[in-house]
């Protein structure tokens, strides 16, 4: 069955060369929005990588300010 010629109306050649453009456009479309989900995903992670490593370096002086006010003073 695989490598048999394909018949149909030339009137329906026309409509099936017009279907495959609009798929083609389609397909276009879906990756240009893929493309841009994955860009915006990429800068959303570095955001988050930015909050983290800021929310880090607050505990990390809100810890040494701890440790100061509440440990004594070692001579």
């Amino acid at each position: 069955m695989t490598g048999m010629p394909v018949f149909i109306k030339i009137e329906r050649y026309k409509e099936v060369l017009e279907i495959m453009e609009v798929l083609r456009a389609k397909i276009s479309q879906a990756k240009k929005t893929l493309a841009k989900i994955n860009e915006l995903k990429d800068k959303e992670d570095q955001e988050l990588a930015a909050w983290s490593n800021a929310v880090n370096d607050v505990e990390k002086r809100v810890e040494g300010i701890d440790s100061g006010l509440f440990e004594p003073e070692q001579m």
